[in-house]
């Protein structure tokens, strides 16, 4: 059972559904980079960490919003007809010229009307409210390959603590069905959320963003400290680990930060490995349909042989490198 939205984006309740319901953007199937062997990968919305290079930003916010892509635009006003609200908005610039669509986001209550007049695909809602039955059944449609590669179920976000209610109850269904789970996390959360995950995860894939405490602050707005409590603490209560470093350029493609990836994976000897992650620019477009502000983000994506210079330091240290 799926749960409908509700009119201000809220997580509804669905009438005869015991388990939590979640709000997710995205079921990913067919994945290869979220964990081992193809995994199906579920995207959970809610984030507090805001990196100035985030490549999922309809992850952000718990609610569900609406991208409106301007440029594939043809200003047919069958939103403005079709929103209750007086959201859209066509006005007129005169001659042969098109008109000017205008979109007032603090009018719309998310109803998604609009979206299925559109006939461009302009108007889109990021977001919907799902049942766990509902999730499962996606991601157990592809079994035969999780069991011939040794993948799984893997949740990604956003934070998928998050919404930890919804994120246990998945796990515990999928480890009923024998599947490997995974959970991307960013380990900004309370320690009692990641002790009630370790029964249910196989891997964690542990992001580890930035060493510099000030940075860290700079860049994600959140202190580092409550991060690295939890990775130890994961660490030593023996979560298989795997330490997840994106590289973004302008930002902690350092030289420090390098030897203090290297320091972090020496002091957890029994993390699987480190996977060094390329950064791209993916989320500045997505940032501007869904009319959040963005930061000065980076320009480029790292060099191949500057990746794979921090690979070779790495591996000559004795760290394995998950590529």
């Amino acid at each position: 059972m799926t749960a409908q939205a509700t009119t201000n984006g809220e997580v509804p309740q669905v009438h005869g559904e015991c388990s939590p319901v979640g709000t997710i953007f995205g079921i990913e199937r067919f994945c290869t980079r979220d964990g081992p062997g193809i995994r199906t990968t579920v995207f959970l919305k809610g984030c507090p960490l805001r990196c100035a290079w985030c490549h999922n930003p309809e992850g952000l916010s718990r609610h569900t919003a609406i991208s409106f892509a301007e440029e594939t635009c043809i200003s047919c006003g069958r939103c403005v007809e079709a929103c209750e609200h007086g959201a859209h908005r066509v006005i007129d610039a005169g001659g042969d010229a098109p008109g000017l669509h205008t979109y007032n986001r603090n009018r719309c209550t998310v109803c998604g009307h609009c979206t299925l007049a559109c006939p461009t695909g302009t108007l889109e809602v990021v977001g919907r409210h799902v049942s766990v039955k509902a999730v499962l059944h996606e991601v157990l449609q592809d079994r035969p390959f999780y069991a011939r590669s040794g993948g799984g179920l893997t949740l990604s976000g956003g934070e998928p603590t998050a919404q930890i209610e919804f994120a246990l109850a998945l796990l515990e269904a999928a480890k009923g069905e024998g599947l490997h789970c995974c959970i991307e996390t960013s380990g900004y959360s309370a320690w009692k959320n990641f002790a009630r995950l370790l029964p249910l995860v196989d891997l964690f894939l542990f992001d580890y963003k930035e060493s510099d405490a000030k940075y860290h602050l700079d860049f994600v707005e959140k202190p580092n400290g409550l991060i690295l409590q939890n990775l130890k603490a994961l660490h030593d209560r023996g979560a298989q680990i795997q330490l997840q470093c994106p590289i973004v350029p302008g930002y902690n493609d350092r030289e420090d930060h390098l030897q203090a990836i290297c320091a972090v994976a020496k002091a957890l000897p029994s993390i699987t490995g480190v996977r060094l992650l390329a950064y791209h620019p993916l989320g500045t477009d997505k940032l501007r349909k869904l009319g959040i502000p963005a930061s000065e983000s980076a320009s480029e994506t790292p060099y191949f042989d500057e990746l794979s210079r921090w690979t070779n330091v790495l591996t000559q240290q004795g760290i394995r490198i998950v590529t």
